[in-house]
């Protein structure tokens, strides 16, 4: 595709919707997975994002813009998605069963975060999956750092006690 300029005048990066798709439709899946806890409604927000993306055709500065771009994209549309009145009495945690993984602890923490409001599995996953500063999650979900930070430190204690009636020593 054509090479576009960046709104800061740095040097163009073009849009590749291939290959876009192809570095980043698996965390953005699992952004919307943790979001929305439905399988089909996370395909629903991956489709979404890259149309929006097709659509709009963002002017990207860099890479790390391009993720971002796509991050605050999957947290808007996954936002859509829940807050349609279609949604709102749909899926709950019957949803999660197909959740698994191999490791059986990887599996109860897993399951644990899944169990966790919205705003406390965004703030984990962009925390300690994707590997994103507070500041950063802020600018992403449009909150206040400090307002992260206390998501984090929330879903940390939940966790914690969850955790603790399964596992007594943790």
């Amino acid at each position: 595709m054509e090479k576009r300029i960046g709104p800061t005048g740095s040097a163009p990066v073009p849009l590749e919707l291939g290959a876009l798709y192809e570095a980043y439709a698996d965390m953005i899946y699992r952004l919307a997975l943790v979001r929305t806890r439905n399988r089909a409604d996370a395909e629903d927000v991956l489709q979404d994002v890259f149309f929006r993306c097709l659509r709009r055709q963002p002017a990207f500065r860099d890479e790390e813009h391009q993720k971002a771009w796509l991050i605050t994209a999957a947290i808007n549309s996954s936002k859509s998605l829940l807050l349609r009145a279609d949604r709102r009495h749909g899926a709950g945690a019957e949803s999660l069963e197909f959740l698994s993984t191999e490791d059986d602890t990887d599996n109860t923490v897993y399951n644990a975060v899944m169990q966790l409001p919205e705003k406390y599995r965004t703030a984990v996953h962009l925390f300690y999956y994707e590997g994103y500063s507070v500041e950063e999650i802020g600018k992403m979900t449009d909150t206040k750092p400090a307002t992260v930070k206390s998501h984090l430190y929330r879903a940390r204690e939940a966790l914690r006690r969850v955790l603790k009636e399964d596992e007594p020593d943790v």
